[in-house]
């Protein structure tokens, strides 16, 4: 048989084969074709797209197969898209828009208020994360920012930075989508309402001797505040101040928000002036140490 015979062969045999192959496949890709609800991807390409999981789905395409196919899935549970997206979603879905409260990310840390010295100098991997691990953090207080802007680097929408080594949060582009808050190793992110009036400044959860020990502005749990509420609105939940922020709200502001006058420590605060100083402060600045830390961590590499 010549080579040219063979080469012949060879082709139409591979030929053959190769049509199968497509024939194959071709009736496996109808037999197993996996039908695609068009509302769910409807829902999904108005959703903000941020994947961030404050819905409690794992993504915006988890979610928008859940509002979809499940009647009990609210439509309004993307928090990165307003109420504008959630309107959008109920109308496709011929859903009734919830009550899904408009919530913001607090700081309740003021250890540069506090003067909230180190115990010890870190020289490890420059994240809170890491800094938490030996022995939880280089502060005197157990319970105080760390300072490497693990928050800041985990939202998606720019909303925070680092000023004078503590995070700083902008109302304006803050969606709530608490990323920042599971990036927190030390607790000191949290929801709060938009419309809140009122909030305690301190995560620590100590006795009264030993805050005063580390933090000049520390809660040490008078109950000054709960008893001068008129509202009766401020109780103490797991050692730390606690505001019911819908029932203040509700009584309105002919209390005149005693309970911050009447404070010792200065850790109750009007939210809305800290909010406007806080969105007219100085760019951001690096932490002190931020520099040698970073040279250290190099070196133990």
């Amino acid at each position: 048989m010549e080579l040219r015979e063979i080469a012949l062969i060879g082709l139409i045999f591979f030929g053959v084969l190769g049509l199968c192959a497509g024939a194959a496949l071709a009736i496996a890709a109808v037999r197993f074709k996996v039908k695609v609800d068009p509302n769910i991807e409807a829902v999904k390409h108005v959703l903000s797209g941020a994947n961030c999981g404050a819905c409690a789905f794992p993504g915006c395409e988890a979610y928008a197969e859940a509002v979809v196919a499940d009647k009990d899935v609210p439509p309004d549970l993307c928090r990165p898209g307003g109420p504008e997206i959630a309107s959008k979603v109920a109308k496709m879905t011929g859903k009734v828009m919830g009550s899904l409260e408009p919530v913001i990310a607090f700081r309740s840390c003021l250890k540069n208020e506090g003067e909230v010295g180190a115990v010890f100098r870190y020289s490890g991997v420059l994240t809170c994360q890491a800094a938490n691990l030996a022995l939880n953090g280089s502060d005197a207080c157990k319970y105080s920012c760390l300072g490497f802007a693990d928050c800041v680097r985990a939202c998606p929408f720019q909303a925070m930075r680092l000023q004078e080594g503590l995070p700083e949060i902008d109302p304006q582009k803050c969606t709530g989508c608490g990323l920042c808050i599971k990036a927190c190793p030390k607790n000191i992110l949290e929801f709060i309402p938009r419309n809140a009036r009122v909030m305690a400044f301190c995560a620590s959860k100590d006795k009264a001797k030993a805050v005063m020990s580390v933090c000049k502005v520390g809660c040490i749990a008078c109950g000054k505040c709960i008893r001068s509420c008129p509202a009766q609105v401020i109780s103490m939940r797991n050692s730390r101040i606690h505001i019911d922020h819908k029932a203040c709200a509700a009584y309105g502001p002919s209390c005149a928000e005693i309970c911050v006058d009447d404070c010792p420590r200065n850790i109750l605060k009007r939210l809305g002036s800290v909010r406007k100083a806080g969105h007219q402060g100085e760019k951001a600045e690096e932490k002190p140490q931020a520099k040698d830390l970073e040279h250290a961590t190099q070196n133990s590499n």
